[in-house]
């Protein structure tokens, strides 16, 4: 593993916090399976919208309600005909499957990591 040492300063300008998603429906124009996803941030932060490449561990009806942690002050990123307004966080195993990180137990949306 490389050497990619950050500073404290560096790390507190990320934005991670929790929200739940609202809505997921198939990304049909994406290169690889993914979903679109509404996420819920809470009334600081608002409704933002993502893609994730969750296919293979979620369907669509298992996705409404879940709590997932996600950074929210990245630029905005045009993914084919998508504005993708956070990153939803996962961890990446075999074959590039992403399983979510999320709280294991219900937390209001918008809490920030610390």
């Amino acid at each position: 593993m490389e050497n990619n040492t950050i500073t404290w300063g560096d790390f507190e300008k990320v934005e991670i916090r929790v929200g739940t998603i609202i809505a997921a429906t198939d990304f049909l124009k994406a290169r690889k399976p993914a979903y679109q996803l509404q996420i819920d941030f809470g009334t600081e932060i608002g409704i933002k919208k993502s893609s994730a490449q969750i296919k293979t561990h979620y369907k669509e009806e298992d996705l409404i309600g879940k709590q997932i942690i996600a950074v929210v002050n990245f630029p905005k990123k045009q993914i084919g005909n998508f504005m993708s307004e956070c990153l939803v966080l996962g961890l990446v195993g075999e074959g590039n499957d992403v399983v979510l990180l999320s709280p294991d137990i219900l937390v209001p949306n918008g809490l920030r990591m610390a």
